[in-house]
């Protein structure tokens, strides 16, 4: 993986493969989003649920303006 740096002063562009301690961060990062996804989803999914139970749907509640 490479990591593109630029000094903003001088103009000065290194461009460079990522250190252990970057690449480790990255994945981290990534399991983070992952997990912030499938949270999100989930609780879509349980909202669906418990307006179904009321016999109602996203739609009914666009509806109402909520």
């Amino acid at each position: 993986m490479k990591i593109q740096e630029i000094n903003v002063n001088s103009g000065e562009e290194i461009v460079r493969d990522f250190t252990a301690d970057e690449i480790d961060q990255f994945n981290l990062d990534q399991e983070a989003e992952a997990s912030a996804v499938a949270a999100a989803q989930a609780a879509t999914e349980s909202a669906e649920a418990k307006l179904a139970a009321l016999g109602l749907t996203a739609d009914d509640l666009k509806a109402l303006g909520l």
